[in-house]
């Protein structure tokens, strides 16, 4: 059986690989003898003669999956692509899976390590353990375990939002995709068609960066306000991916980091810590609240309405009534 497995896996990747063009179902199904065989109504018949052939179709799907995502897991990028007429195709470039020597030091070869502790996901921890071991097959020192040099560190990213591993596999992928999204300002989520490029966590929340097709510019979408299922759609890219993809830095602007102007709110006393290690000035203005200026930049009032009624915005006028409407649009809900 194991013989048999990698032989079709074989003859999978030789198909994907050898095309010019995205191969549907249907024609891979006819190129590879397992999947022939697989798809043979008289297989599903026996134990249920009113449904052969869709037993059939269905053992043949089922079997196709399972050999796709083993295929990626080896590391093998399958593209998947959609024509004009809705059908879905599959192919794997060979100058996307080409890769140069490899050499790592022992510095490097920690970091992967290090890197690889990260994730507490089963899914992701799986590709990152194979990983190293293909890492120590192209070249990792003798000698160096990857994973004690910095034993003393457990670093962890959670991972709690449903739409993070469909986003992590359409950036692999280049895959567009629809979603429901609700700003922090709506009361109702609306569909947003992406061009998804890079996934990063920052101050422990997950953002996505992309292009927007209905708006025509890069956007930056948080994850725990994707609602809904994340589902693939287009025939590909529209607009040129960037070499360097700044989630960080765009977030960081959109949510008050980057400031030229000073805001004054009131906050009750024992609250609101990280507002105040951005504070500028604190002054006690007694029975439980204080005074601080802090920085003002796009964004600041969607950070300070998750302090609730900790937080009253004295000024500018322009930050109390944004801080207002969002409140409004929360309670509406």
């Amino acid at each position: 059986m194991a013989i048999a497995k990698a032989e079709r896996l074989m003859n999978l990747a030789l198909c994907l690989l050898g095309t010019r063009r995205p191969l549907s179902k249907r024609e891979l199904r006819d190129s590879i003898e397992a999947y022939v065989e697989a798809a043979r109504p008289d297989r599903g018949a026996a134990a249920r003669p009113d449904r052969g052939a869709a037993g059939a179709d269905d053992s043949f799907n089922r079997m196709f999956e399972r050999d796709k995502d083993d295929l990626r897991e080896l590391g093998l990028v399958i593209e998947t692509v959609e024509n004009l007429d809705g059908e879905v195709g599959y192919l794997a470039r060979r100058d996307s899976n080409r890769l140069p020597p490899i050499t790592l030091d022992a510095e490097e070869a920690a970091a992967l390590g290090l890197a690889a502790k990260v994730w507490q996901q089963a899914r992701l921890a799986g590709a990152a353990s194979g990983a190293l071991q293909k890492l120590r097959a192209a070249g990792l020192p003798e000698g160096v375990d990857p994973y004690e040099a910095h034993g003393a560190l457990e670093p962890r990213i959670p991972v709690h939002e449903a739409a993070f591993e469909p986003l992590m596999l359409a950036c692999r992928d280049r895959r567009p995709v629809v979603f429901d999204y609700r700003k922090a300002s709506a009361a109702h989520p609306e569909p947003r068609h992406v061009e998804p490029w890079a996934l990063e966590c920052w101050r422990g929340h997950w953002y996505l960066a992309g292009f927007d097709r209905d708006r025509g510019a890069e956007r930056v979408f948080r994850l725990s306000r994707i609602t809904g299922r994340v589902r693939s759609r287009g025939t590909g890219f529209t607009a040129p991916v960037p070499d360097v993809v700044t989630v960080r830095e765009t977030v960081a602007g959109w949510a008050g980091e980057i400031a030229d102007r000073s805001a004054r709110i009131r906050l009750r006393s024992g609250s609101g810590y990280p507002l105040r290690a951005k504070a500028t000035a604190v002054r006690e203005l007694g029975d439980g609240w204080d005074e601080l200026e802090i920085p003002y930049g796009h964004g600041l009032d969607a950070w300070l309405v998750e302090f609730g009624p900790d937080v009253v915005v004295l000024e500018p006028a322009e930050l109390r009534a944004d801080v207002l409407d969002r409140l409004r649009a929360v309670a509406k809900g």
